[in-house]
């Protein structure tokens, strides 16, 4: 049976320890859709190595896993393919999230996590409030699960009640310049924390706050997730990925502010079609 909403005592599991575990938010056809769209973006359009930076990667690593550890990567699925925008808008899922934001939610992005076999990337503890920085914790990330997950390919971890604290200081930067946002590796680790396996057509969600991290996928196949991030639509944003643009609107209203002007219908970024359309022309120019 499909969960379509969540009980009081799963309300209280999430408040309480910053994740929860929801089974078959998506029927097995629909899941088989996402995973083929999924595959056809990462021929597609993913970037091959979207691999993360900094000097935790010799703790999680051997030098030799190091130099072959890919994750493969893109944002907002849902402008490529049809069935992940039904996916963000799915009934069963909003119905969720209403039940822990309240009634107006908005999307606020997707990406695609993709593990590759064998020395597929790992990921160091941290809050994916370094990543996209909002005002409170009404923010709640979905991971969509194309895969049964379990630790030889890289489950999901937790640090239970950490969203508690709030956000953390995050090693941003090395001697040697910028790195991807991740927590001290010699305060928080990987076998701290609680693994949280899921199968495919299930979600995993979390806070914007909660401590997580995963290990290498070692498996001969690849590991295929999709975070889908979900907020109170009056949760402002105050830096990272995807700030300055309005998001769906999956659930409710867009109350409107004193002196708020009407949503920009301009560009925020370069139209990605019109260059990939002009890179012909130029080619020929010389």
């Amino acid at each position: 049976m499909l969960t379509t909403s969540l009980t009081p005592a799963q309300i209280a599991f999430y408040q309480e320890n910053g994740y929860l575990h929801i089974p078959r938010i998506f029927t097995p056809a629909e899941t088989g859709e996402l995973a083929a769209e999924l595959d056809w973006m990462i021929e597609r359009w993913a970037l091959p190595d979207a691999s993360w930076s900094g000097p935790w990667r010799k703790v999680y690593m051997n030098a030799d896993t190091e130099k072959k550890s890919k994750l493969v990567a893109m944002h907002d699925l849902q402008f490529y393919s049809g069935a992940w925008s039904r996916c963000v808008t799915n009934r069963n899922l909003v119905r969720c999230m209403v039940d822990l934001l309240g009634h107006d939610v908005e999307l606020h992005h997707t990406t695609m996590h993709v593990k590759p076999p064998e020395t597929g990337h790992p990921f160091p503890l941290h809050q994916d409030n370094a990543f996209y920085e909002h005002t409170d914790n009404r923010y709640v990330d979905v991971l969509v699960h194309l895969d049964n997950t379990r630790h030889e390919n890289g489950e999901i971890r937790f640090l239970p009640g950490s969203h508690q604290a709030g956000y953390l200081p995050h090693i941003t930067r090395t001697p040697e310049g910028p790195c991807t946002p991740h927590l001290p590796t010699d305060q928080y680790a990987l076998d701290q924390t609680v693994p949280v396996p899921a199968s495919r057509g299930d979600v995993v969600i979390f806070n914007i706050f909660t401590v997580h991290g995963s290990h290498l996928n070692q498996t001969n196949e690849a590991r295929r997730l999709v975070r889908l991030g979900y907020r109170h639509v009056e949760n402002v944003q105050l830096s990272g990925q995807s700030k300055g643009r309005p998001g769906l609107m999956v659930a409710g209203r867009r109350p409107r502010q004193p002196g708020q002007e009407l949503l920009s219908t301009e560009m925020f970024a370069a139209n990605p079609v019109a260059v990939l359309k002009s890179a012909p022309e130029a080619a020929g120019a010389r």
